[in-house]
């Protein structure tokens, strides 16, 4: 079995190949919690592959918001001023392990209509076990202009979510870890009740990796078994859902692998159901 859009993880060996080439656009996405002690900005500063450049998904979102998607406008001036285009392919890694930040970068890029979006396989974790190049070299990129058009399919609200609850006509499934899921573990987001949306489906998104090959990407055929062990009926749709709309974003990204193109996230995710008082909550 294979990738029905393996266009979409180039591996270290194409990207040391092609740091130089032009029109590719290296991309950082690393982004970690407050409770981690890391700053992403500051290791990037201190070591990152050659060429790139930091996306900060707290930067480029919905002021006031938990990283929400920004509106086309904001998107569009904040990646232009990276130095990415329109006709730019954009590789994308991070410094988390396996790459879900980066993940929720490559959706974001789709959302706003750049689907010549990748993700580096095993991210930066794999590029330096391998001992590629790295460098505390500021970037200084040239602006460039890029025009995003928001594909509104790709993104699921609050509301369109508690319809979904009534209907059941999309799958839901949920990429944080199973105590969090079954509300074992306290959400340590204050006011947040711990549980999950009804009904949906509990796929830790660090599933999607093998630990063993420095976090690359799992073959076609374990992914299909990781989300149909789940309960997850590949031949229907599919939402998918996390903490804040990051590690949801790896789960889309290992459906497109399989072909699945059509799998929103919702953005506001249990920052905004596991505090609404409206929202139905399992345990």
């Amino acid at each position: 079995m294979e990738y029905q859009n393996p266009q979409a993880l180039v591996s270290t060996v194409w990207l040391v190949e092609n740091l130089n080439t032009d029109g590719v656009r290296i991309v950082d996405a690393s982004y970690f919690m407050p409770g981690a002690k890391r700053n992403a900005k500051e290791e990037f500063a201190a070591q990152h592959i050659p060429g790139a450049v930091f996306f900060d998904i707290d930067d480029v979102c919905l002021p006031a918001s938990d990283h929400m998607l920004p509106d086309a406008e904001m998107f569009s001036a904040k990646v232009g001023a990276l130095g990415i285009g329109n006709g730019d392919k954009v590789v994308v890694y991070d410094s988390n392990n396996g790459g879900m930040a980066a993940a929720r970068v490559w959706w974001t890029f789709r959302v706003f209509g750049h689907d010549n979006v990748c993700l580096l396989n095993g991210s930066l974790k794999a590029w330096l076990a391998e001992g590629r190049p790295v460098t505390n070299e500021a970037p200084a990129p040239g602006p460039a202009t890029f025009a995003a058009v928001k594909n509104d399919a790709m993104v699921r609200d609050i509301n369109q979510m508690l319809a979904n609850v009534e209907s059941g006509a999309e799958q839901v499934i949920d990429a944080r870890s199973k105590e969090r899921f079954d509300g074992i573990e306290i959400d340590k987001r204050e006011g947040a009740r711990s549980g999950h949306i009804p009904g949906s489906f509990n796929i830790p998104f660090n599933t999607f990796f093998d630990k063993d090959r420095n976090c690359v990407m799992r073959d076609a055929e374990e992914l299909t078994q990781t989300i149909t062990a789940a309960g997850c009926d590949l031949n229907r749709p599919i939402t998918a859902t996390c903490g804040s709309g990051v590690t949801a974003s790896m789960l889309a990204f290992g459906l497109f692998l399989l072909g699945r193109e059509d799998v929103p996230v919702y953005d506001g995710s249990w920052s905004e159901w596991g505090i609404r008082p409206d929202t139905p909550v399992e345990p």
